[in-house]
């Protein structure tokens, strides 16, 4: 027998009419000493209005939503007698993106695919607390339904993501096939995402790897850290940089993503110790620059310069670059001036 812990159990932090969002809690019998987390939930949740499967327990585990004994566990932690798990499921997010329209700057579009450089401050896709407003609106305005449906009807035709206030390239698929191939690309490495950023302060070398897993902050749920390999979230991360330009107490860098984790390059340059400038999440946002000039910080000084694939149809490769927005470019002009 499970005994669920109805004082939490009940508990909604979304509409109720939703199960997502909820948190169930259980505490382990003697039916279940030994058992696997991931067993465990799966067996729990049965009787719940959303039952998890042992590979969405998993997930879960993964994602950090799983605790025992209010710790994050791994899917194969094993429950004793008296162990407290608790379940979180994840906020929601709407069923369906609607069109809007909001302007976009089109780099490039065929029948395949489209490559637009994202402003600062554009949501990606719909998320709880960014419904509306998202490139997902515009481009189902821009292009109808030529999306791909791979990604669902929130995030369609979307291959990868940048955040929020980081600027630039993205290449987004008109149809199942171009995402597919270019979803493989960028598992297989062979698209390039570069990225340019202002830090601060400046790096040892004149180039390096970052190699350093990426895994959900303990604490702190909406940053991300460099965790242990063994960590509960962890997943490999990899960060090419160079060098461009070296100011008093600031540099230009230019990044290439190996592997694509949320907030990579934020969370890799916090880490090294050079903060991405700007950055309200990773300790970017407190510099004298940012204080002395808030009208030209739009979060990180973080833009997606250069895209490169092959074509899904052609197999031609594909080449798109553009330059830095122009409050970003102002913030580097300033910083060869030697205006701090």
């Amino acid at each position: 027998m499970i005994k669920k812990n109805a004082n939490e159990d009940e508990e909604v932090i979304c509409d109720e009419s939703s199960t997502a969002g909820k948190i169930y809690s259980y505490t382990v019998t003697a039916e279940h000493d030994g058992e696997r987390v991931d067993n465990f939930v799966g067996i729990a949740s049965a009787g719940e209005d959303s039952p998890l499967s042992r590979s969405q327990a998993a997930k879960m585990c993964l994602d950090g939503r799983v605790f025992v004994n209010n710790k994050n566990v791994l899917k194969r932690t094993v429950l004793h007698v008296g162990d407290e798990v608790r379940v979180e499921l994840p906020p929601p997010v709407p069923d369906r993106a609607e069109p809007e329209n909001i302007p976009i700057d089109v780099i490039y579009e065929d029948n395949d695919l489209i490559v637009v450089n994202k402003a600062a401050g554009m949501v990606v896709h719909p998320s709880a607390g960014h419904l509306t407003g998202t490139l997902v609106s515009a481009l189902l305005y821009h292009c109808g339904d030529s999306l791909s449906g791979i990604g669902g009807v929130s995030r369609p035709g979307i291959v990868h993501r940048i955040d929020r206030d980081t600027t630039g390239l993205l290449v987004v698929a008109k149809n199942d096939m171009a995402h597919v191939s270019l979803a493989a690309q960028i598992k297989a490495h062979t698209a390039r995402r570069t990225y340019v950023a202002v830090i601060i302060g400046s790096m040892k070398s004149d180039s390096g790897d970052i190699d350093a897993p990426i895994g959900r902050h303990p604490v702190d749920r909406l940053k991300m850290a460099v965790v242990a390999a063994d960590s509960v979230t962890s997943r490999p991360a990899v960060t090419h940089w160079r060098m461009l330009e070296d100011y008093s107490g600031y540099s230009l860098v230019e990044c290439r993503l190996e592997t694509g984790r949320t907030h990579q390059i934020r969370v890799h340059m916090s880490h090294s110790g050079h903060p991405v400038l700007g950055d309200p999440l990773y300790g970017g946002d407190k510099d004298r620059f940012c204080l002395r000039h808030p009208d030209l910080i739009e979060g990180q000084c973080l833009h997606a310069r250069r895209l490169e694939f092959d074509h899904p149809r052609t197999g031609e490769r594909m080449c798109f670059e553009c330059p830095v927005p122009e409050k970003m470019q102002r913030v580097i002009d300033l910083l060869r001036q030697g205006t701090v």
